[in-house]
Protein backbone atom coordinates (compact mmCIF):
# COMPACT_ATOMS: atom_id res chain seq x y z
CA UNK A 1 0.00 0.00 0.00
CA UNK A 2 1.37 3.40 -1.01
CA UNK A 3 1.85 6.32 1.37
CA UNK A 4 -0.96 8.30 -0.32
CA UNK A 5 -3.43 5.42 0.02
CA UNK A 6 -2.48 5.04 3.72
CA UNK A 7 -3.18 8.74 4.32
CA UNK A 8 -6.56 8.47 2.62
CA UNK A 9 -7.48 5.44 4.73
CA UNK A 10 -6.48 7.26 7.90
CA UNK A 11 -8.57 10.24 6.87
CA UNK A 12 -11.61 8.03 6.17
CA UNK A 13 -11.14 6.19 9.46
CA UNK A 14 -10.95 9.50 11.33
CA UNK A 15 -14.18 10.68 9.65
CA UNK A 16 -15.91 7.47 10.63
CA UNK A 17 -14.83 7.90 14.28
CA UNK A 18 -16.00 11.52 14.26
CA UNK A 19 -19.38 10.53 12.80
CA UNK A 20 -19.89 7.78 15.39
CA UNK A 21 -18.94 10.09 18.24
CA UNK A 22 -21.32 12.75 16.92
CA UNK A 23 -24.20 10.29 16.66
CA UNK A 24 -23.49 9.01 20.15
CA UNK A 25 -23.53 12.56 21.51
CA UNK A 26 -26.83 13.33 19.79
CA UNK A 27 -28.39 10.09 21.04
CA UNK A 28 -27.25 10.84 24.56
CA UNK A 29 -28.67 14.35 24.25
CA UNK A 30 -32.03 13.02 23.09
CA UNK A 31 -32.00 10.37 25.81
CA UNK A 32 -31.22 12.88 28.54
CA UNK A 33 -33.82 15.26 27.10
CA UNK A 34 -36.49 12.59 27.32
CA UNK A 35 -35.46 11.80 30.89
CA UNK A 36 -35.72 15.48 31.83
CA UNK A 37 -39.12 15.75 30.13
CA UNK A 38 -40.36 12.65 31.97
CA UNK A 39 -39.11 14.09 35.24
CA UNK A 40 -40.99 17.34 34.54
CA UNK A 41 -44.20 15.41 33.79
CA UNK A 42 -43.85 13.38 36.98
CA UNK A 43 -43.21 16.57 38.93
CA UNK A 44 -46.37 18.16 37.50
CA UNK A 45 -48.44 15.08 38.36
CA UNK A 46 -47.01 15.08 41.86
CA UNK A 47 -47.74 18.78 42.35
CA UNK A 48 -51.26 18.33 40.99
CA UNK A 49 -51.90 15.43 43.39
CA UNK A 50 -50.55 17.46 46.31
CA UNK A 51 -52.76 20.42 45.34
CA UNK A 52 -55.85 18.19 45.16
CA UNK A 53 -55.03 16.68 48.53
CA UNK A 54 -54.54 20.12 50.07
CA UNK A 55 -57.81 21.44 48.61
CA UNK A 56 -59.58 18.31 49.83
CA UNK A 57 -58.28 18.83 53.37
CA UNK A 58 -59.32 22.50 53.33
CA UNK A 59 -62.81 21.55 52.12
CA UNK A 60 -63.06 18.91 54.86
CA UNK A 61 -62.31 21.50 57.54
CA UNK A 62 -64.87 23.90 56.04
CA UNK A 63 -67.56 21.23 55.75
CA UNK A 64 -67.03 19.74 59.24
CA UNK A 65 -69.69 21.90 60.99
CA UNK A 66 -72.25 20.66 58.45
CA UNK A 67 -71.11 17.10 59.17
CA UNK A 68 -71.72 17.64 62.91
CA UNK A 69 -75.22 18.88 62.10
CA UNK A 70 -75.72 15.78 59.96
CA UNK A 71 -74.69 13.55 62.90
CA UNK A 72 -77.17 15.37 65.14
CA UNK A 73 -80.08 15.04 62.72
CA UNK A 74 -79.20 11.38 62.10
CA UNK A 75 -79.59 10.71 65.83
CA UNK A 76 -82.90 12.56 66.04
CA UNK A 77 -84.35 11.17 62.80
CA UNK A 78 -84.45 7.46 62.02
CA UNK A 79 -84.71 8.13 58.28
CA UNK A 80 -81.74 8.27 55.91
CA UNK A 81 -80.92 11.99 56.25
CA UNK A 82 -78.02 12.01 53.76
CA UNK A 83 -80.42 12.78 50.90
CA UNK A 84 -81.38 16.19 52.31
CA UNK A 85 -77.77 17.25 52.81
CA UNK A 86 -76.93 15.92 49.36
CA UNK A 87 -79.61 18.15 47.86
CA UNK A 88 -78.17 21.17 49.67
CA UNK A 89 -74.57 20.50 48.66
CA UNK A 90 -75.54 19.70 45.07
CA UNK A 91 -76.35 23.39 44.53
CA UNK A 92 -72.80 24.64 45.23
CA UNK A 93 -71.31 25.43 41.78
CA UNK A 94 -67.88 24.94 40.24
CA UNK A 95 -64.82 23.04 41.41
CA UNK A 96 -65.31 24.40 44.90
CA UNK A 97 -68.70 22.69 44.98
CA UNK A 98 -67.16 19.40 43.91
CA UNK A 99 -64.52 19.64 46.67
CA UNK A 100 -67.26 20.36 49.23
CA UNK A 101 -69.39 17.43 48.09
CA UNK A 102 -66.47 15.00 48.07
CA UNK A 103 -65.36 16.20 51.53
CA UNK A 104 -68.84 15.64 52.97
CA UNK A 105 -69.25 12.22 51.38
CA UNK A 106 -65.82 11.15 52.61
CA UNK A 107 -67.17 11.67 56.13
CA UNK A 108 -70.61 10.15 55.60
CA UNK A 109 -70.49 7.45 52.91
CA UNK A 110 -68.98 3.98 53.16
CA UNK A 111 -66.13 5.02 50.80
CA UNK A 112 -65.48 8.21 48.83
CA UNK A 113 -61.99 8.89 47.50
CA UNK A 114 -60.65 12.43 47.70
CA UNK A 115 -59.63 12.58 44.01
CA UNK A 116 -63.12 11.93 42.67
CA UNK A 117 -65.22 14.64 40.97
CA UNK A 118 -68.94 15.08 41.66
CA UNK A 119 -70.79 17.47 39.39
CA UNK A 120 -73.38 20.17 40.04
CA UNK A 121 -76.94 19.07 40.99
CA UNK A 122 -75.91 15.44 41.50
CA UNK A 123 -77.80 13.83 44.38
CA UNK A 124 -77.05 10.73 46.46
CA UNK A 125 -79.85 8.99 48.33
CA UNK A 126 -78.06 6.21 50.23
CA UNK A 127 -75.27 6.28 52.79
CA UNK A 128 -73.99 2.81 51.79
CA UNK A 129 -72.31 4.06 48.62
CA UNK A 130 -68.71 3.57 47.49
CA UNK A 131 -66.87 5.86 45.06
CA UNK A 132 -63.46 4.64 43.88
CA UNK A 133 -60.31 6.49 42.89
CA UNK A 134 -60.37 8.88 39.94
CA UNK A 135 -64.14 8.62 39.45
CA UNK A 136 -65.89 11.38 37.51
CA UNK A 137 -69.63 11.88 38.05
CA UNK A 138 -71.23 14.49 35.82
CA UNK A 139 -73.97 16.99 36.69
CA UNK A 140 -77.62 16.19 37.39
CA UNK A 141 -77.12 12.54 38.30
CA UNK A 142 -79.30 10.67 40.80
CA UNK A 143 -77.38 7.88 42.50
CA UNK A 144 -78.64 5.26 44.92
CA UNK A 145 -76.87 2.42 46.74
CA UNK A 146 -73.90 1.39 44.61
CA UNK A 147 -70.20 0.66 44.36
CA UNK A 148 -68.54 2.68 41.57
CA UNK A 149 -65.10 1.26 40.69
CA UNK A 150 -61.88 3.18 40.08
CA UNK A 151 -61.59 5.49 37.05
CA UNK A 152 -65.25 5.22 36.07
CA UNK A 153 -66.83 7.94 33.96
CA UNK A 154 -70.47 8.71 34.75
CA UNK A 155 -71.91 11.22 32.29
CA UNK A 156 -74.59 13.82 33.10
CA UNK A 157 -78.15 12.85 33.89
CA UNK A 158 -77.36 9.22 34.77
CA UNK A 159 -79.63 7.46 37.28
CA UNK A 160 -78.19 4.54 39.22
CA UNK A 161 -81.00 2.90 41.15
CA UNK A 162 -80.69 0.67 44.21
CA UNK A 163 -81.65 -2.37 42.17
CA UNK A 164 -84.88 -3.12 40.31
CA UNK A 165 -87.01 -4.28 43.27
CA UNK A 166 -87.48 -1.03 45.18
CA UNK A 167 -91.27 -1.14 44.80
CA UNK A 168 -93.53 -4.15 45.24
CA UNK A 169 -96.83 -4.04 43.37
CA UNK A 170 -98.44 -7.47 43.87
CA UNK A 171 -101.25 -6.26 46.18
CA UNK A 172 -103.89 -4.51 44.09
CA UNK A 173 -105.77 -3.39 47.22
CA UNK A 174 -102.85 -1.38 48.64
CA UNK A 175 -101.14 1.67 47.14
CA UNK A 176 -97.80 0.83 45.54
CA UNK A 177 -95.98 3.35 47.71
CA UNK A 178 -97.13 1.45 50.82
CA UNK A 179 -96.10 -2.02 49.66
CA UNK A 180 -92.40 -1.57 50.36
CA UNK A 181 -89.55 -3.15 48.46
CA UNK A 182 -85.93 -4.24 48.66
CA UNK A 183 -82.69 -2.38 47.96
CA UNK A 184 -79.72 -3.94 46.17
CA UNK A 185 -76.22 -2.49 45.98
CA UNK A 186 -75.34 -2.04 42.31
CA UNK A 187 -71.71 -2.66 41.33
CA UNK A 188 -70.07 -0.79 38.45
CA UNK A 189 -66.68 -2.22 37.47
CA UNK A 190 -63.54 -0.16 37.14
CA UNK A 191 -62.84 1.99 34.06
CA UNK A 192 -66.41 1.83 32.77
CA UNK A 193 -68.19 4.65 30.94
CA UNK A 194 -71.93 5.25 31.32
CA UNK A 195 -73.38 7.62 28.71
CA UNK A 196 -75.71 10.58 29.24
CA UNK A 197 -79.18 9.92 30.56
CA UNK A 198 -78.72 6.20 31.15
CA UNK A 199 -80.73 4.30 33.76
CA UNK A 200 -78.87 1.53 35.61
CA UNK A 201 -80.73 -1.15 37.60
CA UNK A 202 -78.19 -4.01 37.36
CA UNK A 203 -74.48 -4.65 37.78
CA UNK A 204 -72.00 -3.48 35.13
CA UNK A 205 -68.66 -5.23 34.62
CA UNK A 206 -65.17 -3.85 34.19
CA UNK A 207 -64.21 -1.62 31.24
CA UNK A 208 -67.71 -1.47 29.82
CA UNK A 209 -69.34 1.24 27.70
CA UNK A 210 -73.04 2.00 28.08
CA UNK A 211 -74.53 4.11 25.29
CA UNK A 212 -76.40 7.33 26.04
CA UNK A 213 -80.04 6.85 27.04
CA UNK A 214 -79.66 3.12 27.70
CA UNK A 215 -81.70 1.24 30.31
CA UNK A 216 -79.65 -1.49 31.97
CA UNK A 217 -81.99 -4.13 33.43
CA UNK A 218 -79.66 -7.18 33.44
CA UNK A 219 -76.07 -7.70 34.58
CA UNK A 220 -73.46 -6.67 32.02
CA UNK A 221 -70.32 -8.77 31.43
CA UNK A 222 -66.80 -7.29 31.45
CA UNK A 223 -65.64 -5.44 28.28
CA UNK A 224 -69.18 -5.11 26.89
CA UNK A 225 -70.51 -2.25 24.78
CA UNK A 226 -74.25 -1.94 25.41
CA UNK A 227 -76.97 0.38 24.13
CA UNK A 228 -80.73 0.62 23.87
CA UNK A 229 -83.88 0.23 25.96
CA UNK A 230 -83.49 -2.36 27.30
CA UNK A 231 -79.71 -2.33 26.81
CA UNK A 232 -78.42 -4.99 24.40
CA UNK A 233 -74.92 -6.08 23.52
CA UNK A 234 -73.44 -4.22 20.55
CA UNK A 235 -70.00 -5.81 20.66
CA UNK A 236 -67.17 -6.81 22.98
CA UNK A 237 -64.12 -4.60 23.47
CA UNK A 238 -61.80 -7.60 23.31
Amino acid sequence: MSRDQLSVNKFIFAQILWFCASCNYKCEGIFHGKIQKSQHVLLLFSMNAMLKKTMSNIATVMIFPLYLLYILTSIVSQNNSIAGYSQLLSLVPGKFGSYCRVAFYRLTMTVCNYDSVIGFATIFSQKDTEIGKGVYIGPQCNIGMCNIGDDCLIASGVHIMSGSQQHNFDDLDAPIQQQGGSYTKIVIGEDSWIGNGSLVMANIGRKCIIGAGSVVTKDVADFSIMAGNPAKLIKMRQ
